[in-house]
């Protein structure tokens, strides 16, 4: 799928009210994914193209929702024929506290810091191939309101961890529409909370999402036991092994954890009194031995799926750890294609700049991961002809063969001209390498057609 291949189908039922639009939508998706690590003005070609790019932003009938919806339909079309589709979702603050000209953000943390809050939903599969996004949600605070006490009594509607529940609620839509995919909502902590599980009502008539989330509270089960505690009696069903990257202090290493597992029948909390209580299963995933100085990888996952066995318990640990790449796609949304410096006036603005850059970081992550996953496929399946040509060339220093390459090889070529030396305790190649290698790819191939075009000319 060569450049405007890739960007047709993201926005091929794009309809934003007026022809002219709809055409600058794909010329702005098209630049600003050629080169999603610099501005806007460097990414655009001179003035013109740069001012254009500032009046679509500014356009009151361009919104994030309607850049992002022909988005959200060729993902749901990739995903048409899954057997699993994990539907990760998380949230991230997007930090513009140095940015005191940009009207309309909120605090973030404390009131000194301003932006807003993104909280996106993922299509993965549990190969971690992601597929696209599924929604996309964004909280901004009133000025104002940060440190007052909670008020526990407010429903959930009030709330802003409302965000998590209409998460799973899309997630149950989508189940609701393609019974033959199980969809499974995947979220750590912060959706730990009593509303979202209640929602998702097996007994329900209505086809609900499954979950996995990861358990904050130590919860109260009905009987009174407490919930960590009940886990820590169920039997050791086996082990699960995985490898984890470094982060801040940790290490890149291979952790190891036994696995325990129990259905149990959370009871509602004192602020819901009169709520029903829930059935989940839990799965107790803990470290036992990790190496010296390093704190022990543990999860308590609450899930609606049953677990009756070792491999049960594994599966789900594997589907959890499919989370990690909303947290990539935050990474690349940050350093590969540096949201937090956009220059622009309003709030609005900027979240329509973002849908585009949202599809633009999709399309990297999904990269990143399609070579391990597909890595005999051809790569002018993702490479049109000048890109792989000119790559393969500047690379090798050789004319390149008739027939492309493998998606993989390919990959790990463009990863090269990101800093990615290919050694072989390196791995596969990461998407910091992939972004900054795109970007480098697409000035040879343009590069060699000046080239060419001079020569012919001539």
């Amino acid at each position: 799928m060569n450049q405007q291949d890739w960007v047709a189908e993201e926005l091929a039922t794009l309809d934003l009210g007026d022809e002219r639009l709809n055409k600058r939508a794909e010329v702005l998706l098209s630049l600003l994914g050629n080169r999603p690590g610099v501005s806007i003005p460097a990414a655009c070609n001179g003035w013109a193209e740069t001012k254009a790019a500032y009046r679509f932003f500014a356009n009151e009938y361009v919104t994030p929702d309607a850049v992002l919806e022909p988005h959200f339909q060729a993902t749901r079309a990739r995903i048409a024929d899954a057997q699993v589709v994990l539907c990760v979702e998380d949230t991230s603050e997007i930090d513009y506290t140095t940015k005191t000209d940009i009207e309309g953000l909120g605090p973030l943390n404390y009131e000194a810091r301003h932006g807003f809050y993104l909280h996106p939903m993922i299509a993965v599969t549990p190969d971690r191939l992601c597929h696209g996004l599924l929604n996309y949600q964004r909280v901004i605070r009133e000025p104002g309101t940060l440190g007052a006490k909670p008020d526990q009594t407010r429903p959930i509607e009030e709330k802003e961890s409302i965000r998590w529940r209409n998460g799973y609620e899309q997630a149950s839509s989508l189940q609701e529409a393609s019974p033959g995919t199980r969809f499974v909502y995947m979220a750590d902590r912060e959706a730990d909370f009593f509303e979202l599980l209640s929602a998702a009502d097996v007994t329900s008539e209505t086809p609900k999402a499954g979950f996995v989330i990861r358990s904050q509270h130590d919860r109260t089960l009905v009987g009174g036991q407490k919930l960590r505690e009940t886990l820590h009696r169920a039997p050791v069903l086996g082990e699960v092994s995985f490898d984890i990257p470094a982060k801040g202090k940790r290490t890149a290493r291979t952790v190891t954890q036994q696995l325990r597992a129990k259905q149990v029948t959370l009871g509602a909390p004192g602020n819901l009194k009169g709520a029903a209580s829930i059935e989940v299963t839990a799965v107790y995933a803990v470290e036992h031995n990790p190496p010296k100085g390093q704190d022990p990888i543990n999860w308590l996952l609450l899930t609606s799926e049953l677990v009756a066995t070792e491999q049960d318990a594994s599966t789900i640990v594997q589907w959890y750890l499919c989370r990690w790449q909303i947290e990539i796609f935050f990474r690349i949304l940050k350093s590969g294609c540096k949201i937090e410096e956009l220059q622009l006036q309003h709030v609005d603005r900027i979240e329509v700049a973002l849908a585009f850059y949202c599809v633009i970081a999709w399309r990297v992550l999904w990269l990143t991961m399609l070579g391990r996953s597909c890595p005999d496929m051809a790569c002018d399946a993702v490479f049109d002809t000048e890109e792989w040509q000119a790559a393969y060339a500047i690379k090798h220093k050789q004319r390149p063969p008739d027939e492309p390459p493998d998606l993989n090889t390919m990959i790990c070529i463009v990863a090269s001209f990101g800093g990615f030396l290919g050694r072989k305790s390196d791995g596969f190649p990461g998407p910091q390498s992939i972004w900054i290698g795109l970007q480098r790819v697409r000035d040879f191939a343009e590069g060699i057609a000046f080239q060419k075009a001079l020569m012919n000319s001539s």
